[in-house]
């Protein structure tokens, strides 16, 4: 092969990827459910199909996220901050302390508002074992960027009235992890003190798609069956996709960012975002660890598996180590 003749894509045939043997019996089942069957994304202008669209896959995952949500005794305190809605909410037994986890919720940038968002939070607090703020950040299709970034600042600019930037640690998942890291940069950006830690779990990063799991992982990520990438334009409404307060993975990172947990699977689409965003902040002298679990798919096994325990495991121990000064 001469310097002229190189590739610039690679063929693969067409084949069967069993579940493999390597994880959990539970982890197994989950796989072998095979793909979400979510509906589809309408076309970009027609903001009626979107809104029932979204109103559609909300329905789909409520019950889930609610039943979860059932069996963990906590209080919540639903809150409007400078007009952003936020579920405080206090799981039975967590200290009373001053220390709060900032939970931004996932959903593509465009679903998971509501009571969705009050269910994954109680979920969260119970994880991190801790009083957690929910942001209930507006969303396209009548909420575009910048408004959801603008919401998470609202909601952090009003917890450090009466927490120390010590005592609070930001994190979130898929989308929320998007918040959770452009939140950081603005925080930084507008001379804001940044939080104890940050935690982004099968994070949206790069809302470009420009990584390598985006082809290599399309079709067996059974849970982002698809490119998100008429989401992403959405919600950028827009704007720039690289901009790094769309698609953190582009920051940088050299002036200052917190110590950071990075998450994924093997499977997830997300995968490439996770793991360059890791490299991202070690060449900048960040503090970052990377978990990956073996063939978990976008968001793992659904807290299913001795694989989701074990991480909860891990995300907890460095949360709890933020804290200890």
């Amino acid at each position: 092969m001469t310097g002229t003749d190189i590739r610039l894509s690679l063929h693969v045939p067409a084949r069967d990827i069993p579940v493999p043997g390597s994880v959990s019996a539970q982890a197994q089942a989950v796989l072998a459910m095979g793909p979400m069957d979510l509906p589809g994304y309408p076309p970009l202008e027609d903001i009626a199909a979107w809104r029932a669209m979204i109103a559609a896959r909300d329905a789909a995952i409520r019950p889930h996220l609610a039943a979860r949500a059932s069996r963990i005794v906590a209080e919540v305190e639903d809150i409007n901050v400078d007009g952003v809605g936020v579920f405080v909410i206090t799981p039975r037994g967590a200290p009373d302390d001053g220390r709060v986890f900032l939970d931004l919720h996932g959903g593509g940038l465009i679903m998971g508002g509501g009571d969705c968002c009050r269910a994954m939070g109680i979920s969260t607090a119970d994880r991190v074992h801790a009083r957690t703020w929910a942001v209930d950040y507006r969303m396209p299709p009548d909420y575009p960027y910048p408004t959801p970034l603008d919401d998470c600042v609202v909601a952090y600019r009003g917890l450090l009235r009466d927490h120390r930037p010590e005592d609070i640690v930001v994190g979130g998942g898929s989308a929320g992890a998007n918040l959770a890291a452009a939140l950081v940069l603005r925080a930084r950006d507008e001379g804001l003190p940044l939080p104890a830690g940050v935690v982004l779990l099968t994070p949206e990063l790069d809302l470009t798609e420009s990584g390598d799991s985006f082809q290599t992982n399309l079709g067996v990520d059974t849970v982002l069956t698809e490119s998100l990438m008429p989401a992403n334009l959405l919600y950028a409404a827009g704007h720039d996709l690289s901009d790094p307060y769309l698609s953190p993975l582009f920051g940088d990172f050299s002036t200052g960012f917190p110590p950071t947990l990075l998450a994924t699977g093997t499977r997830d689409l997300f995968l490439s975002n996770t793991v360059r965003m890791h490299r991202a902040l070690r060449a900048a002298g960040v503090s970052a660890e990377l978990h990956v679990l073996e063939a978990a798919p976008h968001g793992g096994f659904f807290a299913s598996a001795p694989e989701d325990r074990e991480l909860e495991r891990e995300v907890r121990r460095f949360i709890d180590a933020q804290w200890t000064y």
